[in-house]
């Protein structure tokens, strides 16, 4: 019986995803085997040694101590694209609220007297005050082409705007999926120079904290807009609203208040609504789910943001799942010691990534406590399973 500890409301769908006579699923529970959760602070919580995989029932995992669990073998995944379609919708609906000044002219409307004489004449003058601009012809830069800014720059392509994204990374999937019309830069500043609208789609590291920053904001052309539904800290807050105090930039749009951008009046702001769907919150839940099964039934690792992809069809009687230390002669050790105690290997699959390697064996005979624990207790082996 496998035992998986839920932080967060799961969704239901996700959550039936565990059969009953295998999981036992609650938000408290003792030696779970796996965490699931959403937003949850993991960084001020006990983990227990029990726990071989953690769940993000979502894309960044800011709010894992990714580092930590490494060293102790721990799997951690997400769900990327899950929620891709939920974030392009409110990407462009930010986009038509702030190219056509819709906030700051419904708080106009609402902070009229409707008895006065002259309310008529009045919601005529604010048609001058709040002129906004069409998307034909103007230029969307995405930054960042993984499953979401994908879809954000096909659908701005449909909506007449030119596209212009960069990715140094970009998968060969997401390039297939990619409209031809879409333009690739070379570098961050060719997009930031060259864009009417600038959309961030990248995960929050030492590479993309404030990758908008005072000297980027400079070279943005005159009346830009700025989104930012990825993470908080992409983009330098404060030196943004000076240039939006200066009109320099349009309007900016966030997901990340701050009392400040909150305030502004050139900002709109949101309560970190980017995945906040019933589908989006479903599908993250479901395909976190399927993966945590997979992983802890069979050892098949999918999305993991610390180990290497791996599926491997199940031969012979038992499975050994290994996550060691990138190290040099590892897998050999672990075949000396199965050939010393008789056991023979009859398929088998090794990847690393980064500092973690993983390996999946499969062998005829069952593994006995002792021989697991041998396996167990080779330098660099930070977890192993039998399965």
């Amino acid at each position: 019986m496998f035992r998986i500890q839920t932080f967060n409301n799961i969704a239901v769908r996700g959550l039936d995803r565990f059969p009953r006579n295998q999981y036992e699923v609650a938000s408290s529970l003792p030696d779970p085997d796996a965490f699931m959760l959403r937003s949850h602070n993991l960084h001020e919580t006990p983990i227990p040694e029990s726990v071989k995989a953690v769940g993000r029932a979502g894309s960044g995992v800011n709010n894992i101590p990714l580092e930590a669990l490494s060293a102790r073998g721990v799997a951690v995944f997400n769900a990327p694209g899950a929620n891709a379609n939920a974030v392009k919708e409110l990407v462009i609906a930010g986009l038509l609220l702030a190219s056509r000044n819709l906030i700051p002219a419904a708080e106009y409307l609402r902070g009229l007297d409707v008895d006065a004489p002259d309310f008529q004449k009045r919601v005529e003058d604010g048609k001058k005050r709040f002129v906004g601009f069409e998307l034909p012809g103007r230029t969307l830069g995405v930054i960042g082409l993984g499953a979401i800014g994908v879809k954000i720059a096909n659908a701005a392509r449909s909506l007449g705007m030119k596209v212009i994204g960069y990715d140094p990374k970009i998968t060969v999937d997401s390039a297939w999926r990619l409209a031809a019309e879409v333009e690739r830069a070379r570098t961050v500043d060719a997009v930031i120079s060259n864009a009417d609208v600038i959309t961030f789609h990248v995960p929050l590291n030492d590479q993309t904290r404030n990758i908008l920053d005072a000297v980027r904001i400079r070279s943005l052309r005159p009346g830009a807009i700025i989104i930012n539904l990825a993470r908080e800290g992409i983009v330098d807050d404060a030196a943004l609203c000076k240039a939006l105090d200066a009109g320099h930039v349009h309007a900016y749009v966030s997901d990340f208040p701050s009392p400040d951008l909150v305030r502004h009046p050139r900002v709109i702001t949101l309560p970190h609504l980017g995945a906040s769907t019933v589908e989006s919150e479903e599908n993250c839940a479901v395909m976190v789910a399927d993966q945590l099964r997979d992983y802890l039934e069979h050892g098949n690792v999918r999305n993991a943001v610390n180990l290497p992809s791996m599926s491997l069809e199940r031969k012979g009687d038992t499975r050994l799942a290994i996550v060691n230390r990138n190290l040099p002669d590892r897998v050999g050790q672990v075949s000396h010691v199965l050939g010393q105690r008789g056991v023979n290997i009859v398929h088998m699959m090794n990847e690393s990534r980064g500092d973690l390697a993983y390996t999946l064996l499969d062998v005829e005979e069952a593994i006995d406590a002792a021989t697991a624990e041998a396996i167990a207790g080779i330098d660099g082996v930070l977890r192993s399973r039998v399965l």
